[in-house]
């Protein structure tokens, strides 16, 4: 199965493709450039591997939380590409590919909200390379009312515990084995995630390619507006 995975949640930007298992990955620090260094990125990325996107069997996308154009940006890619080559699409939430990335098979994934919140998931699973099962669903809440968890081993993974180090070690108190708070989203966990969902045949049809969001944007800055207008262009795209 060939996969093409993509995440601009954060401030990186990250591509990933998965051909029978095997995963290589392109991530690097993006800052508010992800729509002008994306398709670049997954031109290089196909080219070095000999494929083309008509190749594909899906694309997989990282839905959100994150950044509100961030995340707009990767489901408009997301759709243009699909669309070009009639390709079903997997959406993944960014807290899940937290953990997927993380060490450890209890991991609570925060990433850091702004305006002194965080988005944050709990999720574990029974045995080494198991399917995820989520503890507390993905919601937005301050650091110090985040959901509780049983029992210890857990691992914190995401930007939330850089952000809010202090907070959380006292919410989870002795519950936790360790912590990375430099931990991003990656594409490379998109794909893994993502082969699941298609092998299982779950890929679904590119209208479904929507951001996921746990807070609602009532204003856009004039970046962001003229973000969101460089991503329905992005739609557009049939091929790279």
């Amino acid at each position: 199965m060939k996969i093409l995975a993509l995440d601009t949640s954060t401030e990186y930007c990250s591509v990933a493709l998965s051909l029978a298992g095997n995963i290589t990955e392109h991530c690097t620090l993006a800052g508010q450039k992800h729509s002008e260094i994306l398709i670049e990125m997954l031109d290089v990325l196909l080219k070095e591997a000999g494929c083309k996107i008509q190749d594909m069997d899906g694309i997989a996308y990282g839905s959100g939380p994150g950044s509100f154009t961030g995340v707009r940006i990767a489901c408009g890619v997301t759709q243009g590409l699909a669309l070009g080559v009639n390709l079903p699409v997997a959406g993944v939430c960014t807290l899940l590919a937290l953990a997927e990335g993380a060490d450890g098979n209890r991991v609570i994934a925060a990433l850091d909200a702004r305006m002194g919140e965080i988005y944050c998931a709990a999720y574990e699973r029974s045995v080494p390379g198991g399917d995820w099962i989520t503890v507390f669903e993905p919601c937005l809440c301050k650091p110090e009312e985040a959901p509780s968890v049983q029992g210890e081993g857990w691992f914190g993974a995401g930007s939330g515990f850089y952000a809010f180090t202090d907070a959380l070690q006292l919410r989870y108190a002795n519950q936790l084995s360790g912590m990375d708070g430099a931990a991003i989203p990656q594409a490379a966990a998109i794909a893994a995630l993502g082969a699941v969902q298609f092998g299982r045949g779950l890929g679904k049809d590119v209208a479904s390619a929507q951001p996921f969001y746990l807070r609602n944007k009532v204003a856009l800055k004039t970046a962001e507006r003229e973000q969101i207008a460089i991503d329905k262009a992005l739609i557009n795209i049939s091929c790279v």
